[in-house]
């Protein structure tokens, strides 16, 4: 959509690179790939994320999982992305940045999860620094902004090192794991993105 002068140059599925990873919408052949490495992470991830459907991790839900973030693409309302390093093809984690909102806000959401085995190695700061520039330039945002629970230090550290500013809390802000909890927020402009790592 292009109004007061903005708009998108991007390819339909976008494929991105850049820090030794490779960022892309999953397709059906990451399936085993990504409920092996969710299943073996639950631990991990199950305190920052909210509570898991039942058949998350199944066939079915991967291909429904698939099919809407196509169609989030189409729309630009959200991009996910899977993380893979990019030598050997090994699924990281995900990022997605999504909540587009067009016209005067110019602004996305981000949000990502990292596999509990390669957490803590820098991956997902340098996964947001891809996605953040790639924000900027090809979907012309100004704003992107994350919000994460206050004890989580690696992720506060990760925004912080791609040069977010923390912004405030917003109090009962997302249902994590069943229940309403505060998040603070951060958000990084478009005039600083050579912050980004």
């Amino acid at each position: 959509m292009a109004l007061f002068g903005f708009s998108r140059i991007l390819e339909p599925e976008p494929r991105l690179s850049g820090s030794g990873l490779t960022l892309r919408p999953a397709g059906g052949g990451d399936f085993v790939a990504w409920a092996t490495l969710r299943e073996a992470s639950r631990d991990f991830l199950i305190p920052w994320e909210p509570i898991w459907p039942e058949d998350d991790l199944t066939r079915g839900a991967f291909r429904r999982r698939v099919r809407r973030a196509s169609e989030e693409i189409a729309r630009d309302e959200a991009y996910p992305f899977l993380i893979f390093d990019e030598a050997r093809g090994t699924l990281l984690g995900g990022v997605t940045l999504g909540g587009i909102r067009r016209g005067v806000a110019q602004t996305g959401t981000l949000g990502y999860w990292m596999g509990a085995a390669f957490a803590g190695k820098g991956v997902m700061t340098r996964a947001v620094g891809v996605v953040g520039r790639w924000a900027f330039h090809q979907l012309r945002l100004h704003r992107i902004e994350a919000a994460c629970l206050p004890e989580n230090f690696a992720s506060r550290t990760l925004l912080e090192r791609n040069g977010f500013q923390h912004e405030g809390l917003a109090r009962e802000y997302l249902r994590i794991n069943g229940v309403w909890r505060d998040h603070v927020l951060y958000a990084l402009l478009e005039h600083e993105a050579s912050r980004l790592v």
